[in-house]
This record gives structure tokens, sequence and C-alpha cells, in this order.
């Protein structure tokens, strides 16, 4: 799963005022993140806030990004929720032709227990055609998968390729890293902490930030890859107050503010979330233009 290594982007879906979807936004962002050299491209991840569109907008959005992308680089489709046979429906009747796997998010709300957690997960494996990333963020679903169960999971199921593991838990990184199964993937979901990880052995990144400036993110995991820790710090360095800054209030609304700054889209996302507040702006805008 070499394509897999490297610097993904969680994709945004972009909006206008009225809260409809920007789909010219959209396009100019998916070149923007092919020409400055991310490695692949993650769609309807919680970044692309999927919860708050609707299932025909969730198409075209997908339809969109294809279209674009043309082939150019791998890409990545959110297919996951807290109902497994939704889950494993969706699976079936979606065209999965364009995507080279799927990210999973771990159940959030009803909370399962590792057990729960490792069926959930083999009924999606033994339905889906295409390799799996896990998605485990405790910080959104209320209950971590532990080591042992993703290190079951990758046992059993060949099609279950590897983990984006953003519980910001370096032990549990070290703990993954130390243990995991020849070729399973750990692909880090905590922008501030990717370096590290990589460096110890993972596989790169599915980033938010990288989004807004893809070829320096970019040159850091690749530094880091090869094991060229002082130039990786370097940039990494740079990049710290930035990362702080969006995950500041609520993720995209950071994000989409950056990106706004660098003409990129609009910064408004869809209610529960708000967007970035002034004095977050105003940070975020001085945090680009010291760059």
């Amino acid at each position: 799963m070499e394509q897999f290594y490297g610097t993904g982007v969680a994709l945004i879906t972009p909006f206008n005022k009225d809260k409809s979807i920007d789909y010219n936004a959209l396009k100019n962002l998916v070149n923007f993140q092919i020409e400055n050299n991310v490695d692949y491209l993650v769609i309807l991840g919680t970044t692309g806030e999927p919860i708050t569109l609707t299932v025909e907008e969730r198409k075209r959005v997908k339809e969109t990004i294809v279209t674009v992308n043309n082939g150019r680089l791998p890409l990545v489709l959110g297919i996951g929720g807290n109902c497994t046979q939704i889950i494993i429906d969706e699976i079936k009747t979606t065209d999965l032709y364009a995507f080279d796997a799927i990210l999973s998010v771990a159940p959030y709300y009803n909370k399962p227990t590792q057990e729960g957690f490792y069926q959930h997960f083999k009924a999606i494996a033994e339905v889906c055609p295409k390799p799996i990333i896990l998605y485990n963020v405790p910080g959104r679903t209320a209950k971590n998968i532990a080591p042992e169960t993703i290190f079951r999971l990758a046992s059993d199921f060949s099609n279950i390729i590897g983990v984006k593991e953003a519980g910001n838990n370096v032990h549990q990184y070290l703990k993954l890293i130390k243990n995991k199964p020849e070729n399973f993937l750990i692909i880090s979901g905590d922008d501030d902490l990717v370096l590290g990880v990589v460096l110890a052995g993972g596989a790169g990144v599915i980033s938010v930030i990288g989004q807004a400036l893809p070829k320096e993110f970019s040159k850091m995991i690749q530094f880091g890859l090869e094991g060229k820790a002082k130039q990786a710090y370097k940039i990494h360095y740079k990049l710290m107050d930035g990362i702080d800054l969006i995950f500041k209030e609520n993720n995209p609304a950071g994000i989409k503010a950056l990106l706004k700054k660098r003409s990129l889209c609009e910064l408004y996302v869809r209610l529960p979330l708000v967007e970035a507040s002034t004095e977050l702006q105003a940070k975020i805008n001085a945090f680009i233009e010291n760059y």
C-alpha cells in the first residue's frame, strides 16, 4: 500500500455565504493539492462535514472530486458511522470504482466495547471490496479502539490495511508502531504529532493543515520518511503555531479561515458549527502573513 505513504489531506467542503456548496472552490482546492505534491486525497472525512450534507450533496461532492482528480492521485472515501448495517448498505450501493480505499471511523455516541469494535469492523470488512483504513479518534467518538483490537482486525482481515490514529496519545502511537503487523500502516491524524510519528516508523499523515500549506507540509513528511529529522523539524517549527490555531475553536472552521486567507475558499461552515471568531481569524491571518 505504498500509495498511502506520505501526505494525505482531509478535504474540506467549501460553502457559499448561503451555505450552498461552492463547487468551483472545491475544484480549485483539488487542483491546488495535486499541483503542490500531496500524495492522496481523503473525501468526506470529518473535516468535510459530511454529517451536515444531504445524500445528493455527498454524491455530487464525490463526483466533482473524481472528475477533477481524473486519476492523478489515489482517493480515499469516508464511509463510517454508528450503525453498522447502514454502513454495510452504503458500501454495497456506492460505486467505488474511482476510490482506492475507504476510511471508516469508529462508531461514535453508542460507545461499543472492544468486542463491539471488532464485530463492527468485521462486518464491514466482509462486504467491502476495497482496502479499509480504520479511523480511531476518541476525542470525537468518546471511546478508544485499543491497539490489541486493531492488531486483531489487521490479522483477521487482509483488506484492513491501516489505521488513521488521532488520539493525540504518543504512547499509543509507539505501541502501534512497535507491535504492528508487517506492512500495516500507522497513519497519523494529529498534525501536531505527525513528524515524531513518522520518524518513529509511521507511514505518514491524513492532514488538515496540509491542504492550506501542501508543498511545505508534504516536504516535511517526506524528510521525516527519509529520516532527515533536522530538515523536517525546521519546517515543523514554522508550522507549529498555525497547527495550534486551526484547532483552537473547531475543525474545520479554523482551516477554512486559513484557506480564506490563501484565497482558496470562504470560511463558512454549517450549523451546529460556527465560523472562526474574529479574534481567531486575526491570529490566523497574522500567522500566514509572517510565515
